[in-house]
């Protein structure tokens, strides 16, 4: 089996603040946020919920891929979001449950 790396975008509600990053156990990384332990841009805005992630392959790619959405307008970020979660509902509790399904 591959290794899995993830983009994601946490947010501390629609619209609110917001954060990306990138990681090859997303589970572990938003508990991490959710703990504190993440970035103080997180702690600080309480930036807890899981808006958004894409899979890659290669980290190569998805460092780029995470370079290229932080450099974006917020506009686009928020479309993209709300391309596939336009509820901006945290994803999170159905990802690790998909997860531990695997």
């Amino acid at each position: 089996m591959s290794r899995q790396y993830y983009v994601y975008i946490l947010a501390s509600r629609p619209y609110g603040p917001i954060y990306i990053g990138v990681t090859n156990d997303l589970v572990s990384r938003v508990e991490e946020h959710r703990e504190g332990s993440g970035s103080k841009h997180v702690s600080k805005y309480k930036i807890h919920r899981l808006v958004y992630f894409e899979e890659h392959s290669d980290i190569s790619d998805a460092i780029k891929r995470e370079k290229t959405l932080k450099r974006w307008r917020r506009s686009w970020k928020d479309e993209l979001i709300e391309r596939d979660n336009p509820g901006w509902h945290d994803l999170f509790d159905n990802f690790r449950n998909e997860m531990i399904l695997d």
